[in-house]
């Protein structure tokens, strides 16, 4: 098996590295790109909705993204131990109707020591938002990289 580093235990940097490399992938919107970073075994929680597996995740974020249109993300580090970081994160995204939506959340992650994803937990709140009120357009900007997302 490849690892996929930084690899655990993290330190303040590479826990940083981690969430950004996770914020990069999920911006892609590439279902099979994303589940690489998660062990063949990795279990979640996402609102609902229990997944296992690289299989079920790629199924999970292909009909994520059919719905959650123009989807774009922003995470940051909130803690780190050892082989855990937790996340705050928030995403905005449009319905097939037009109603934007922006979804703030939190992701207790654990990871093994290959640097692969073995759990995730997220929970998550929706508000819709008017288009004017978009703050989220694509990818974090590089300048931007390691500073923290207002909250509002």
């Amino acid at each position: 098996m490849a690892d996929r580093p930084p690899l655990p235990p993290f330190t303040r940097e590479t826990a940083a590295q981690k969430v950004q490399s996770a914020e990069d992938a999920w911006n892609t919107r590439d279902p099979h790109k994303v589940a690489l970073a998660y062990s063949e075994d990795s279990v979640w929680r996402n609102r609902d909705a229990f997944v296992t597996g690289r299989a079920e995740i790629v199924e999970f974020l292909t009909a994520k993204w059919a719905r959650e249109l123009d989807y774009a993300l922003r995470k940051d580090l909130w803690a780190f131990d050892g082989n855990r970081i937790a996340v705050r994160f928030q995403y905005e995204s449009r319905d097939a109707d037009g109603q934007w939506w922006r979804s703030y959340g939190n992701e207790l992650w654990e990871f093994d020591e290959h640097g692969l994803m073995i759990r995730r937990e997220a929970s998550i709140n929706d508000v819709p938002i008017e288009a004017k009120d978009r703050r989220i357009f694509g990818s974090r900007p590089a300048a931007e990289r390691g500073l923290s997302f207002p909250l509002q």
